[in-house]
């Protein structure tokens, strides 16, 4: 599980907010003495923005807390034994009817688990011939 899951994370995409987002306007606190917060404030009138709260992460419109960065962590270094072991783990496990089945492959029918085929096997052309050689 730990190797599985660390592994799934070493093909994510880095994402990020813009740098300038919630920041592209221009505002100054008004100080202290007018009975409101001491957030930076949108300046002007004539709108609806003026006197508004700006920048600050708990106003509507301000950028995000701890913006996100390109230049995070995205991927896991992991232990090569560890990878190792983990294939080995999971080719060991299906051998094991049970275990294969919590998978959800329906092996009634199957002989033998693993089912083992002769190399002439991979002869076949067509899929369809694969499917006939399987059911057999």
């Amino acid at each position: 599980q730990f190797v599985h899951t660390n592994m799934n994370k070493n093909h994510r995409q880095a994402y990020a907010v813009n740098i300038r987002a919630g920041k592209q306007v221009v505002a100054s606190s008004w100080g202290t003495g007018r009975a409101v917060a001491r957030i930076p404030r949108v300046g002007g009138g004539g709108t609806s923005r003026s006197g508004q709260g700006a920048f600050g992460n708990m106003c509507r419109g301000g950028r995000m807390f701890d913006p996100t960065k390109t230049w995070r962590k995205w991927n896991k270094k992991i232990n090569i034994s560890q990878k190792r072991y983990a294939v080995a783990s999971a080719l060991a496990a299906t051998a094991v009817p049970a275990l294969v089945m919590s998978r959800g492959h329906v092996v009634d029918n199957v002989p033998e688990i693993p089912l083992v085929v002769e190399n002439a096997v991979e002869s076949a052309k067509k899929t369809s011939a694969a499917k006939d050689i399987l059911s057999a």
